[in-house]
């Protein structure tokens, strides 16, 4: 491991942004934080980085918003057995009752972690932007920073509705960055992006490791601050790099289009049986479904050295570059901007090469997301062990020819309901409100039984 004075070495060699304002948003359990934002006014866009104010209020302003991503490269160099595992692993897998990180402990959540008060070094793309968020010019660079301050989402959201904080120079931020970010937003959207959001089902643990409350986060506007400058800043990465050159990509092709037609037919279908049902139909139900058929209508998103564009997210260009810590391509992605951008030098790996691992990462990542979904269907059939025999309201949320899937209101856990056990199927419908029964729970299979009352 390297040792504090070839880190202090390194500082000298990296440009210096310590002293202006920095701050990390991130979930309230969050150990590994790899990505920080830093914020300051300008008079003037020709202005120099010795020339940057603190927040303050200026007629027309010009910003300088820096993305500030935890420099992993640093630490990780390509051949040593850390890197090996880490490319084994692919990413960091989060499972409800534990994180199996991509990298050691001591390096994602200490030495490349953005823990507040504490210098670190990072890979940055440094913007100059006007109040419309249009960009006016930005540097990828290597940096030392600082962090002010270390928020999660609902303190930030807080924040943002209330722009009121203890400390008044969080808040001018929060809210000028907030402006920007619905602006950077809205122009994806115009531009054709997808904007289907999910709740996330969170669990409350006891000593044991039981589930003892389930309970939904919803992207807030301070989720949409994050993600809108990370996905800059991802975009950035990419033009810059320019094509020609091997490079790692995240793409995700144009969807199935047999299967869109099949979900617009369904949402046409719902709308004419809503109107001649006369028992309750959940239009919350029914909008969760319609976007669950879409998302399985869209084609994966895979990282590869053959850029496609990314249909979800509507750009020509895009890649990983802001997650480090936690997946391996955004590892890869800052080693090429090292040679590519910062250092002239020409990629050893042939393209090919790039490829094959470009392929094995995205593999990695279905493997983590399907053991992700596992763990949380796992814990579902655990909180829903202790309610056996009880009646629950729920609403169908799936149709099938061997039953019907149902979601329960409140805890939004979803069980089966055998065909052999419905009479008269064909007056259901998708949507439609009932009173189900929990009659088995199978935590082997990770299987939950009802029947309709």
């Amino acid at each position: 491991m390297f040792g504090l004075s070839e880190i202090e070495k390194e500082i000298v060699r990296r440009r210096d942004m310590r002293d202006v304002f920095t701050f990390t948003i991130d979930p309230a359990d969050a150990k590994d934080f790899d990505d920080a934002l830093s914020f300051a006014v300008v008079e003037d866009e020709e202005q120099s980085s010795n020339d940057i104010k603190q927040p303050q209020t200026i007629s027309n302003p010009i910003y300088q918003i820096g993305v500030h991503i935890a420099d992993v490269s640093f630490y990780v160099r390509p051949g040593t057995k850390i890197d090996d595992e880490a490319y084994q692993r692919g990413c960091s897998v989060y499972l409800v009752d534990r994180v199996l990180p991509m990298l050691p402990e001591e390096l994602c959540n200490d030495k490349c972690s953005l823990r507040p008060n504490e210098d670190k070094l990072c890979m940055s793309v440094i913007f100059t932007m006007d109040a419309n968020a249009q960009v006016l010019k930005y540097k990828i660079c290597r940096t030392v920073i600082r962090s002010n301050a270390r928020l999660n989402y609902d303190e930030a959201q807080a924040i943002i509705e209330t722009s009121t904080s203890r400390d008044l120079e969080i808040s001018k931020v929060l809210t000028t960055l907030n402006k920007m970010a619905q602006k950077l937003r809205a122009e994806r959207i115009a531009n054709g992006a997808l904007t289907i959001e999910q709740d996330e089902m969170r669990f409350r643990l006891d000593e044991h490791g039981n589930p003892t409350e389930i309970y939904f986060e919803h992207p807030n506007e301070a989720h949409h601050l994050i993600e809108e400058f990370m996905l800059l800043a991802n975009r950035t990465v990419t033009k810059a790099v320019g094509s020609g050159r091997p490079f790692v990509y995240r793409v995700h092709d144009l969807p199935d289009s047999q299967k869109l037609e099949e979900v617009k037919k369904f949402k046409k279908q719902c709308s004419m049986t809503a109107k001649m049902r006369h028992h309750a139909v959940s239009e919350d139900a029914v909008k969760r479904a319609i976007d669950m058929l879409t998302i399985r209508a869209q084609a994966k998103a895979v990282y590869s050295t053959y850029n496609i564009g990314h249909y979800g997210l509507a750009f020509s260009h895009y890649t990983h570059f802001t997650s480090p810590i936690r997946r391996y391509p955004d590892l890869m992605v800052h080693r090429l901007v090292e040679k590519y951008i910062l250092t002239g030098k020409k990629e050893t790996l042939t393209r090919e090469e790039l490829e094959d691992k470009c392929e094995h990462c995205s593999a990695c990542e279905q493997e983590a997301t399907q053991a992700e979904r596992d763990s949380i269907k796992l814990f579902q059939t655990m909180w829903m062990k202790d309610h056996v025999g009880e009646v629950l309201t729920g609403f169908i949320t799936g149709i099938t020819d061997f039953g019907f899937f149902v979601q329960l209101e409140d805890s939004r856990c979803e069980g089966l309901v055998h065909m052999i056990t419905i009479e008269h199927p064909e007056n259901y419908v998708l949507g439609d409100q009932v009173t189900v029964q929990v009659v088995r729970v199978d935590l082997t299979r990770a299987q939950i039984d009802f029947e309709l009352q």
